[in-house]
């Protein structure tokens, strides 16, 4: 009888601690299935702003991105010709931080351009852009006085460089101003800003640099 007892028993507890185990199994599975359920809700949130973020810009925008971009251009390109024909060391440095300014922002530009559905202007468009409507490209060169500054060196080309590059600078400060005044899209703002910023204390520096020529 005391044998029997002791069976019964031990099949009691056999019986009550997997009935246990299979509530704590229960339980850990239900937790993790919560956690499965919960992230597609976490990992839908950042698409939903992105394409929130990318629509909000308007024509001020786009008319800032595709304005800027051959402004840039033709900056860079001449940036370019200082390294090798400008005499003075201050004008091949300033060259080379004005290329290194707006190289990465001709890119960011034509992203946020292919992100709203627009095409960014061709390369040629340089050529030309500065005589578009509404001042857009203000202060580009002309054909000529690329040519022009092209086949100069030495002193006359840090001359020539600084100058047209004050007047390019100018441009691109009024364009900047613009899209501060009119433009919607906030990373476009705040690269308008930084760009009135940097050209603004640039075109301080090739005046005080013309001065002393």
């Amino acid at each position: 009888m005391n044998k029997n007892r002791s069976l019964s028993r031990r099949t009691a507890i056999r019986r009550a601690t997997a009935v246990v185990a299979a509530g704590a199994a229960s339980f850990v599975l239900a937790a993790c299935g919560s956690g499965d359920d919960a992230a597609p809700a976490a990992t839908k949130s950042p698409s939903a702003s992105s394409s929130a973020g990318q629509g909000q810009h308007n024509a001020a925008d786009v008319a800032f991105a595709k304005g800027m971009i051959p402004h840039h251009r033709q900056a860079v390109e001449m940036a370019d010709l200082a390294a090798s024909r400008a005499e003075s060391a201050e004008v091949k440095q300033l060259a080379a931080e004005i290329k290194k300014a707006q190289d990465p922002e001709i890119k960011t530009l034509s992203g946020w351009l292919a992100s709203w559905g627009e095409q960014a202007p061709a390369e040629g468009a340089m050529d030309h852009s500065g005589h578009g409507a509404g001042g857009a490209g203000g202060g580009m060169m002309t054909a000529e006085q690329l040519a022009g500054l092209e086949k100069s060196s030495g002193k006359a080309f840090d001359t020539a460089f600084m100058e047209l590059m004050i007047k390019h600078h100018e441009g691109a400060v009024a364009m900047a101003k613009t899209e501060q005044g009119r433009g919607a899209f906030p990373e476009a703002k705040t690269m308008a800003e930084a760009i009135i910023t940097s050209q603004t204390a640039e075109i301080a520096t090739m005046n005080g640099l013309l001065g002393k020529h």
